[in-house]
C-alpha cells in the first residue's frame, strides 16, 4: 500500500522536521510512504492542490470534528484495507484555517487525532507516528505497548 500524507506547507519547527524525518526512515522498513507539501493558499486553493495531488487514493482529512480511533483500531483498519487491496491512502493535514467545505465534503472518511486542536505540524508528526506504531501492532512487534 501506497501512504500519501498531503499537508500544506513543510514544518518549520526544527524538532518536527527531524520527528518526521525519524518516522520517515522508520515507515521505509514496511511500507512506502511519501510526503506532499502544497505551498499555502486560501482553503478554497489549498484543497485544490490537495485533492489534486491525493487522485486515485482513499482520502482521509484530518479535521477536529472527525472521528477518533484507538491505534489498535487504526491498525486493523490498514490490515481491512490491505486485504481489499487499497492501492493508496491520502492523509490530508490542511493549513492554519484548516480545510474548506468541498475538500471535507470530498474526502472518504475524516478523522481526528485528539479532542485538542492541534497545530498542523504537531498534527503531522502525530499521524506518522500512528502510521508507524500501527504496522509494528500488525506485525506484533515491541514497540506497541498496551
Amino acid at each position: 500500500m501506497h501512504w500519501k500524507i498531503i499537508t500544506v506547507g513543510r514544518p518549520a519547527l526544527r524538532w518536527a522536521r527531524d520527528a518526521v524525518a525519524d518516522y520517515e526512515t522508520r515507515l521505509s522498513r514496511y511500507t512506502r510512504c511519501e510526503r506532499i507539501a502544497v505551498p499555502a493558499g486560501t482553503p478554497e486553493e489549498n484543497g485544490v492542490r490537495m485533492r489534486r495531488q491525493a487522485e486515485g487514493s482513499h482520502l482521509v482529512a484530518l479535521h477536529e470534528s472527525g472521528r477518533r480511533l484507538r491505534s489498535l483500531d487504526f491498525a486493523k483498519w490498514i490490515e481491512r484495507h490491505q486485504l481489499r487491496a487499497t492501492k493508496s491512502i491520502a492523509f490530508l493535514i490542511g493549513g492554519a484555517d484548516g480545510h474548506d467545505d468541498e475538500t471535507l465534503a470530498s474526502v472518504d472518511e475524516t478523522w481526528s487525532l485528539s479532542d485538542f486542536t492541534l497545530q498542523h505540524e504537531i498534527a503531522l508528526v502525530v499521524l506518522m507516528e500512528q502510521v508507524y506504531r500501527a504496522h509494528t501492532i500488525l506485525r506484533g512487534e515491541p514497540y506497541h505497548r498496551e
